[in-house]
């Protein structure tokens, strides 16, 4: 039969007199605006859905947005006064608010909440999620996810109108309905190792093809005309049923349709899509401009009826069992019978893994997983042959010390970041496994703490490793740099995010008892801190005698309890003094892999070892559930993620079910110090959680501890002494070295090569999102130090200069002395 042929598809008349979005459109609803006249009533309306044609969005190409549909208010003394939205008959039994801005506000105390808060998951963002009041936001990513578990616009429209105790704005209505017409239009199809642009829809097509960044990510570069194949329905995977083309090469044809001609009848009645190949280090720049054109890229993989990967024997073991939360991240996953890309967000200790796990059991097809470091490899090793019955020889281990592939035609490939990007050159067993892990089709790539993979490094693991789904797990959706958006075209929309709060109440993670204890710095200590450099004032504040005297003492309470605890510092100096101090075993990134085994090992069984300090090399990839109390000495500045990473070592605890067991978690703050600024930074997320940090200002009894370190002016004098050695000595300074080291060799990719924070750019803050209720209800913004007396600090330290008391003139003179011999040996 002659391939069917169809002729170019007319021109759009929206496409060609679009018009642009009103110039009023504004990003929050309670903007005050002046009142709108006659002339600017259309205005309330939003911008018109027949003059928002697909040119006026390719000229200027931006991320749909509920701000692109205003929502006007009448004028109010307070920004944040909503008395103008009408209320619905019989609201008092309705638990939800509503506003025009795209917030959803719960009221959690409700008999009805629990009911409501199911829809507001299915379509909104958690934004704070304390014990009485929970905020939701409606975005564009929220919305595409919701429709792509089977709910259509009119089914969002009347629940909200079912639960909310305001009217629904119009302008949320027609947002909702928008992003529901626009999604599924382009699918980003992976067939024989090939990915593909396709829609059914020709002048959709057009309008992608006429982008000049898309069309540069084109393997034809342009030369070959469009695919014409014909499908059945409208679930064009990989069951083709027939293809015709005009203009495609053979090898296009081929790669479409495969080779079987006796099909071209079956498929001659069926719908006609229209593709494009993209070349495979441009999948996530097409992606992100198909998003940013209001045409996001559908990845779904019909791995039912794919009959050209092989199978892979792989089930969950009988005796596995999947709790609520998990069953529901997995149903949000494959809700329509199909795998969809996206995120799942699980608080440490919920059972990630096991989610990664149960999917790739549900999909049977290649998987690859992609850890954070070589130890959390070998940790999902191990959970694939606890959890399934898969053959351990079907497993294969790419990281720096093991190459070892599988055997068989298909198999789990567990590697690392860091492998995956290494660019240097490969020889020998590196090569065949690179080669095996790019040349093939997966059925499911799993990217574990998959927040790092918006890092410019990364996005390349998304074109290289060609896989139909892509699952991301992580507990903290957060990064410093604002950039974890990106995630929604490189991995897809998130799924699924539980809460942290509730959780702990039903047992499925640790209850935690948060505190933040504030440690003054003796005046002689101060006096330094002020005059020290930026660099140096971290230093100053871990070394605080009394943050050491309320760690001994805190240490000492808890062990006498039976508990288990992990002493966490930056800080490495302050980490190996605390530990030879108190004599408690320490781990940095300058331990050997050997010591650090025989070092958890002896934690994890031995009641003679019952405390044990680490560095940030624990943050991740640690599991120790025998750990009960966490104590914080110091901290990576402001960082979020962090705070919440450290809080889930404790969070897994093996206790977690007993009556009225509680974990414990304190974070030692220098009073008056950048540390407060610092930890409220910190705690933010935490608080939006539902965690509240009690403030301890005073330790019962501590000054009548026996043997409290530090109790006397002249050993507080003698620390001093060796502290200001060690800040103006580059001893430190190869410490620090050795932990960078440690945590490229681990492959921790929180941190950069030196081992610091990456820088953030464009002056992100770490704070919440403006507008949000955090402030007011759960307290995340009031949570900040304010130093009012910053020119008396000033004034003081230049007043302080010179040294006036004996002590100091000794230090002074010490100083002057190494410093004219280290001139004498150079000039030497």
């Amino acid at each position: 039969m002659p391939s069917k042929r169809t002729a170019p598809p007319p021109e759009t008349p929206g496409a060609s007199k679009a018009g642009k979005a009103s110039p009023s459109s504004s990003p929050r609803s309670c903007t005050r605006q002046s009142t709108p006249t006659r002339g600017s009533a259309s205005k309330l309306d939003g911008p018109r859905e027949g003059r928002k044609g697909a040119a006026a969005v390719a000229e200027r190409p931006r991320q749909l947005d509920i701000s692109d549909f205003p929502y006007l208010l009448r004028p109010a003394q307070d920004s944040r006064d909503f008395t103008a939205l009408a209320l619905e008959p019989g609201q008092q039994t309705r638990p939800v608010w509503i506003a025009g801005s795209g917030s959803l506000i719960l009221e959690a105390f409700h008999p009805l909440a629990a009911h409501a808060r199911d829809l507001l998951v299915a379509i909104a963002e958690p934004m704070s999620r304390p014990a009485l009041v929970h905020e939701y936001r409606l975005t564009v990513h929220s919305l595409y996810a919701a429709v792509a578990a089977g709910l259509t616009p009119g089914d969002i429209i009347a629940a909200l109108q079912r639960w909310c105790k305001n009217k629904v704005p119009p302008n949320v209505a027609r947002f909702i309905q928008q992003c529901g017409k626009s999604y599924g239009k382009v699918k980003l199809v992976l067939r024989k190792a090939r990915y593909w642009l396709e829609t059914a829809d020709p002048a959709v097509l057009r309008v992608l093809l006429q982008d000049p960044e898309i069309a540069r990510c084109r393997a034809d570069h342009g030369t070959q005309v469009p695919a014409v194949i014909a499908a059945e329905g409208a679930g064009y995977g990989p069951s083709l049923l027939a293809a015709s083309q005009r203009g495609a090469t053979p090898e296009a044809s081929s790669l479409l349709h495969g080779d079987d001609d006796d099909n071209d009848d079956d498929g001659a009645n069926g719908p006609v899509i229209h593709a494009v190949q993209i070349r495979d280090d441009k999948v996530s720049a097409v992606a992100e401009r198909c998003l940013a054109l209001r045409y996001p890229a559908l990845e779904e993989y019909d791995f039912r009826n794919d009959h050209v990967n092989a199978d892979l024997d792989i089930d969950l073991r009988p005796g596995t069992q999947i709790r609520p939360h998990q069953e529901q991240s997995l149903n949000k996953m494959f809700g329509n019978g199909r795998a969809k890309s996206g995120i799942v967000v699980l608080p440490c200790g919920a059972g990630k893994t096991l989610v990664g796990i149960a999917a790739a059991c549900t999909i049977k097809k290649g998987v690859v997983v992609l850890a954070t470091g070589s130890i959390a490899a070998v940790q999902w090793r191990d959970e694939f042959l606890k959890w399934t019955n898969v053959d351990p020889a079907s497993i294969a281990l790419f990281v720096s010390g093991e190459k070892s592939p599988f055997a068989g035609s298909t198999g789990v490939l567990i590697t690392t970041y860091a492998m995956v990007t290494n660019t240097r050159a490969r020889a020998g067993e590196s090569a065949r496994m690179i080669e095996l892990l790019t040349t093939r089709e997966w059925g499911l790539m799993v990217l574990d703490e998959v927040h790092v993979a918006p890092a410019q490094t990364f996005r390349t693991v998304v074109g290289c490793v060609k896989a139909h789904a892509k699952l991301g797990l992580t507990a903290t959706l957060l990064r410093e740099d604002d950039r974890v958006d990106d995630l929604n075209f490189l991995i897809g929309p998130k799924l699924y995010e539980a809460s942290w709060l509730e959780l702990s109440q039903q047992g499925h993670i640790a209850r935690v008892q948060c505190a933040e204890v504030w440690c003054p710095m003796p005046s002689e200590f101060y006096e330094q801190y002020l005059r020290a450099g930026a660099r140096s004032r971290p230093l100053f504040c871990a070394m605080n005698p009394t943050k050491f005297q309320a760690c001994q003492y805190l240490i000492r309470y808890h062990e006498s309890r039976g508990d288990k605890i992990i002493v966490f510092s930056d800080n490495v100096y302050a980490l190996e003094v605390y530990a030879k101090k108190l004599m408690k075993p320490f781990l940095y990134g300058g331990t050997s892999n050997a010591e650090r085994q025989e070092v958890l090992d002896y934690f994890r069984n031995s009641p003679d070892c019952s405390t044990l300090f680490l560095s940030k090399i624990g943050d991740t990839s640690l599991d120790l559930p025998e750990a009960t109390v966490l104590i914080q000495i110091s901290a990576q500045y402001g960082s979020r993620r962090q705070e919440a990473q450290r809080l889930g070592r404790v969070l897994r605890a093996k206790r977690r079910n007993e009556e009225g067991f509680n974990a414990f978690f304190y974070s030692l703050v220098s009073k008056d110090t950048v540390e407060m600024v610092y930890s409220a930074k910190r705690q933010v997320f935490l608080v939006d959680q539902g965690y509240a940090f009690r403030v301890i200002t005073q330790l019962k009894n501590i000054e009548d501890m026996p043997g409290l370190a530090y109790a006397t002016p002249q050993a507080r004098r003698e620390l001093l002494r060796q502290v200001l050695a060690e800040a103006e000595s580059s001893s430190w300074r190869a410490e620090e070295e050795k932990e960078a080291a440690g945590l490229l060799a681990d492959g921790n990719m929180f941190y950069s090569r030196e081992g610091r924070p990456a820088a953030r750019q464009g002056g992100s803050k770490a704070g919440p999102t403006a507008g949000r209720i955090s402030s007011a209800v759960s307290g995340g913004r009031d949570m900040t130090y304010h130093d009012q007396k910053k020119r008396a600090n000033k004034v003081f330290t230049e007043q302080k200069k010179a040294p006036h008391s004996n002590f100091f003139k000794a230090i002074a003179r010490e100083k002057e002395r190494r410093k004219k011999q280290v001139d004498h040996g150079s000039s030497a």
